[in-house]
């Protein structure tokens, strides 16, 4: 049988996992420098966790996973005989892969309340699974990055978390937009256009604008019942643009709505408080990000000179965890999207070429006496702090070469009967040909300048 993965899944190579590595560890430390500190969670949640978290569309991206044992010995009979997969999953499955970071973090924080301190800032580096359609950019596996915070409305943590996204983005050399807008002021759309009821699904059609476009958009709120009236109110509004002021005066009878403007730019004004933000943020009342539990500040990031989608997202959601019993515990958060980061980074060029270049020496030796000299010495290096690696037998030359410059390593060190009586090694630089003597001193002195 040939070898596969599952489609939507990749293998990373040494040198991807390297430049995934590097864009973990930049976020990390941007994380940590602002006061987050790092939780994990289970790969599995209950399903009950996850299911009635993220809308309609989002519970139907959720993998499910089946119960142990002979799952099929307890399972709805008549929803199997019916073939109604819908009403037969309660019966067969009671977990499932987490979707994202910030549900399970809500239960996280119910159920470990008495062991946190109010506001609790925390980021979490992990994978996420949805059962989405495998395309550019979007994975059916994924890594999520995210920062948190609990226990706080102030809007000086959405300011921050726009100043993460800036500081993060440009340490990776990638120019973004950072676009804001407030579920307030979506509630105010709706609420002008006369039809409140229907607010979700309003956000359910803007939210795909960028996929099916205006007249999709339309097409999508006429088929949920929302008449045309309404419908032309509310393009009418979006077409409004990035004009936050002129928005503001369309939305001056909604309170609920007026409240998000003021709070978009009481953000803003925050983050932006020293003028050295060096990343565009827009107002755009068109970003919905259809997940049900935002219900303030909401924020998407895009690269400037790529075609992909978003590559960080997030928002304030006051409600969650009212979910699993504990209510008056707000949140906000941000997500970056690895994944896409790391195809915008390879497509534009941006990972630091040293990053490759991190194999430095290999001992080669011919015969199994040099192979124990050439172990002792590289022993002692790495004991030094020296990356070295050795070749595990004592092979012809010829193949131990191929596989040092195979490999790429930067030096060769070769270990035979004379240098075992010399107390030597011989160097070779396998860019150059150069190749000299060296006793163990001189070699730890120029593999330490490397």
């Amino acid at each position: 049988m040939k070898p596969s993965i599952p489609k939507g899944t990749r293998d990373f190579l040494p040198e991807q996992s390297l430049k995934r590595a590097y864009i973990f560890d930049t976020i990390k430390a941007t994380f940590i420098k602002y006061g987050f500190q790092p939780i994990e969670t289970p790969a599995m949640e209950n399903l009950q966790v996850l299911t009635g978290k993220y809308g309609e569309e989002g519970d139907k991206l959720l993998f499910k996973v089946l119960n142990n044992g002979d799952f099929l010995s307890k399972a709805d009979s008549s929803a199997l005989e019916s073939k109604d997969s819908i009403a037969l999953i309660p019966s067969i499955s009671k977990r499932g892969l987490r979707y994202d970071l910030t549900v399970p973090f809500a239960r996280f924080v119910v159920m470990n309340r008495n062991d946190i301190q109010l506001p609790f800032k925390r980021y979490q580096i992990q994978p996420v699974w949805r059962a989405d359609r495998p395309q550019k950019g979007r994975y059916q596996e994924f890594y999520q990055c995210d920062a948190d915070v609990v226990g706080s409305e102030s809007l000086l943590y959405e300011a921050e978390l726009v100043q993460i996204y800036d500081e993060v983005f440009s340490a990776l050399g990638i120019e973004v937009t950072i676009s804001i807008n407030n579920r307030k002021v979506l509630s105010g759309i709706a609420e002008v256009a006369g039809i409140q009821d229907k607010f979700m699904d309003m956000t359910i059609a803007i939210d795909k604008l960028d996929k099916i476009g205006i007249e999709g958009v339309r097409n999508e709120m006429a088929a949920k019942g929302i008449e045309k009236e309404a419908i032309d109110t509310v393009v009418s509004i979006l077409d409004a643009g990035d004009d936050i002021d002129k928005i503001s005066e369309i939305l001056t009878s909604s309170e609920t709505g007026m409240k998000g403007v003021d709070e978009i730019k009481h953000a803003v004004n925050f983050a932006n408080i020293t003028n050295e933000l060096t990343t565009k943020v827009q107002f755009d009342p068109t970003l919905a990000r259809g997940l049900d539990y935002y219900t303030g500040c909401i924020l998407e990031v895009k690269a400037n000179h790529v075609q992909m989608g978003s590559i960080g997202g997030g928002g304030r959601y006051d409600d969650l965890t009212g979910a699993f019993g504990m209510d008056g515990i707000p949140g906000v958060g941000i997500s970056f999207g690895a994944e896409r980061i790391y195809d915008v980074m390879e497509e534009l060029g941006l990972f630091p070429k040293e990053l490759s270049q991190n194999k430095l020496a290999i001992f080669l030796s011919n015969d199994i006496e040099s192979l124990s000299t050439a172990f002792e010495w590289c022993t002692k290096l790495r004991r030094s702090g020296v990356h070295v690696d050795i070749y595990p037998e004592a092979a012809k030359m010829k193949k131990q070469f191929k596989y040092a410059n195979d490999c790429g390593f930067t030096f060769a060190l070769i270990i035979g009967e004379s240098e075992r009586k010399s107390g030597q090694v011989s160097v070779k630089n396998m860019t150059s040909g150069d190749q000299s003597q060296m006793s163990y001193d001189e070699l730890l002195q120029l593999l330490t300048a490397c």
